[in-house]
């Protein structure tokens, strides 16, 4: 898990559903670096008119996700995550909106050339933000080697799926 220290770390996790007829969902839940929650937010559904999808084309994903859904949710947080992870590749474009690093983590894959580890994760970072990997690894002494970044996404995921219930 997570390594105690004085001090502490603060992660986010960043993640959206897709509901049906309704638009995308998204959650942030910040936690400690021991994985303890310390807030969570959640965005109402967020669903793109048609002109939205046309003028948008190929990008109206990473728009609502990143910059509509994601940007909301870490400027409404009153716990300041230091870095946000994210699922979902197209959530990368958060970092263009906000100061904190953004890394989308996966699954290690080992055909990835030099890849970015922390625990059992690979990490990787919006192009136009190179220095955020040095920030990071800077933050790699919070974690153990088996960390699983990965669980606290099936949190956010299965809150959201519980708030949506509790509003129909």
């Amino acid at each position: 898990m997570w390594k105690s220290g004085k001090e502490g770390l603060r992660l986010g996790f960043l993640a959206a559903i897709e509901v049906t007829g309704k638009g995308f969902v998204g959650g942030l839940l910040v936690t400690t670096q021991h994985g303890r929650p310390l807030e969570f937010q959640c965005t109402t559904p967020v669903k793109p008119n048609p002109t939205q999808k046309i003028l948008y084309g190929p990008t109206l994903k990473s728009y609502l996700l990143g910059e509509l859904i994601g940007q909301t949710l870490i400027q409404r947080a009153q716990v300041k995550a230091q870095l946000v992870l994210v699922d979902d590749t197209d959530m990368l474009d958060l970092r263009q909106h906000v100061q904190v690093p953004v890394a989308l983590c996966e699954d290690d894959d080992q055909s990835t050339n030099d890849p970015f580890l922390i625990g059992r994760q690979v990490l990787s970072f919006h192009p136009d933000a190179a220095a955020d990997q040095n920030e990071v690894q800077s933050m790699k002494r919070w974690f153990t080697q088996d960390v699983d970044l990965l669980e606290p996404f099936e949190r956010v995921r299965d809150a959201l799926t519980e708030t949506i219930k509790a509003a129909a």
